[in-house]
């Protein structure tokens, strides 16, 4: 069963996204996109930020996959308002792991959902991917090599006035081994300085290098293309994802 510990932070999630890596993301991802024009999927969607920056590049039917419930409705919400984007996006309560969808897809975009994944998860990912896309279709991702996580003190990570209120986001590292680091999130609400409501999830990231990544994705079947900096794309070779459904059909 799904553990939604993301419901929490959806208050929070817009305001710290509009503040991060998504206006980055807006200026990058569309010329990778040039062309496409049937479908798409996007592998966390969260509350549709970069969902909208799809719709608004391409006409493609767009498959929006998000396990989170919390995250699901602010997305349906966000859809609701446009009558075009309710007729041809489609969202899929599952994981990444567990999508399936009848037509592979043109092209798979993944912003800041890698790190979710291990190891033996991302070997398992990358399959299932595979089988989603048509022959040569675009897988997209975000990814820098990060700076060596330390454990530390708290460190405020966000502050955003809404009305009266002040919304914040604190965290932690907590312990590192590998790739893998435990972070620790407080999500706080304060009216004139008084805490009224504080929310806490601690989570496990996971920091793959290029290196780990470009290996992991040719033993499963992409080449690498050029994209723009903080943005890798790569494409199914031909053959790849087809065998793999076919196995899957006669399994």
């Amino acid at each position: 069963m799904y553990h939604d510990q993301y419901s929490v932070a959806v208050p929070f999630y817009d305001l710290w996204h509009e503040d991060g890596h998504v206006p980055e993301v807006r200026r990058l991802l569309p010329p990778l996109l040039s062309g496409i024009g049937r479908s798409i999927m996007e592998i966390g969607a969260g509350t549709g930020l970069i969902t909208e920056l799809i719709a608004w590049e391409t006409p493609a039917e767009i498959y929006a996959v998000e396990p989170s419930l919390g995250m699901r409705s602010v997305l349906v919400s966000r859809l609701a308002e446009r009558a075009d984007l309710l007729s041809r996006v489609t969202v899929l309560p599952c994981g990444a792991l567990d999508v399936e969808v009848d037509e592979p897809v043109e092209a798979i975009v993944m912003i800041s959902v890698l790190h979710g994944f291990d190891a033996a998860e991302r070997e398992r990912l990358w399959e299932v991917l595979a089988r989603q896309l048509e022959p040569g279709g675009l897988l997209v991702f975000n990814h820098r090599e990060p700076p060596p996580a330390v454990p530390g003190e708290l460190e405020r990570m966000g502050s955003y006035q809404v009305g009266r209120h002040t919304y914040e986001i604190w965290g932690q590292v907590l312990e590192t081994a590998g790739e893998t680091v435990t972070w620790r999130f407080l999500y706080q609400i304060r009216q004139r300085g008084v805490l009224i409501s504080e929310d806490e999830v601690v989570s496990v990231s996971h920091r793959p290098g290029r290196e780990r990544l470009d290996a992991e994705l040719d033993a499963a079947g992409f080449t690498a293309q050029r994209a723009s900096e903080g943005l890798l794309a790569w494409r199914l070779k031909r053959g790849s994802g087809t065998a793999r459904r076919r196995l899957m059909e006669i399994a």
